[in-house]
């Protein structure tokens, strides 16, 4: 899980300034362990840091923040986030800002820890440290470069007489969304036909069917599609697929 970006924006609205300092400075020492980079926004933000001052309890306990993300997408190997939330509810009565930390990295999509002396764990002590495998975990993550990954999905072909009908799915299973392209088939390795690829949001498929392709060949010993992408992708060899004909 985590956000396209190692770059993130955020906002704080309505906080007083002991809690909006408290985020700030959350937000600088992920950035001084991390890859991360936050930057602040006036709108379109990507975490949005609101506060209240409002008692809340948990069974017995006070509850003293929340966060987590709000909008995920499913895309491949990742849940890629693209929203979250933290709210600050109690202020801070450690000189590390321990509260807003956490939530913090609920919003990047971290767990509670076991270990009491974690920051992590869900009842806040001001001598909790932060633990050096999630920081290794964001550095390893977000070292993945935020680029497009077209992809077929499923696709099949048959013929009738000499008329070529195929069925594809495509997905973006990458961190960005795609460039407009091309899809092209070949039939022994010429060109039949080519159809044109819209930009794919993160996550999103298109399903195409192509029917009645002429083809010219009286022999049909290889059929491939081929997604023409010219920007840079997390992969490009599941841009190409070979099929038999049924």
């Amino acid at each position: 899980m985590r956000f396209p970006e190692s770059s993130i924006s955020y906002r704080i609205e309505n906080c007083p300034l002991q809690k909006a300092d408290d985020m700030k400075n959350a937000f600088l020492e992920i950035e001084n362990k991390t890859i991360l980079t936050f930057s602040q926004v006036n709108s379109n933000e990507e975490i949005l840091v609101t506060c209240d001052s409002k008692a809340k309890l948990d069974g017995q306990l006070l509850v003293a923040g929340e966060g987590g993300p709000t909008k995920i997408t499913q895309s491949g190997d990742f849940n890629v986030i693209t929203n979250g939330t933290v709210t600050l509810l109690r202020d801070s009565v450690c000189e590390r800002p321990n509260v807003a930390i956490h939530e913090l990295f609920h919003v990047l999509g971290f767990d509670h820890s076991q270990n009491p002396n974690n920051i992590m764990y869900n009842i806040s002590r001001c001598n909790q440290e932060i633990g050096q495998d999630t920081l290794n975990f964001i550095n390893e993550i977000y070292s993945i470069p935020s680029l497009p990954d077209l992809a077929f999905e499923n696709a099949s072909a048959s013929m009738k007489g000499r008329y070529l009908n195929v069925d594809m799915s495509i997905r973006n299973f990458g961190l960005k969304d795609s460039s407009e392209g091309n899809v092209v088939v070949y039939v022994n390795n010429k060109q039949v036909k080519e159809l044109k690829l819209e930009p794919m949001p993160v996550g999103t498929g298109r399903t195409i069917r192509l029917t009645n392709i002429l083809v010219l060949q009286t022999s049909v010993n290889q059929l491939r599609l081929s997604i023409d992408h010219n920007s840079e992708e997390l992969k490009k060899e599941n841009n190409l697929i070979a099929l038999e004909i049924k």
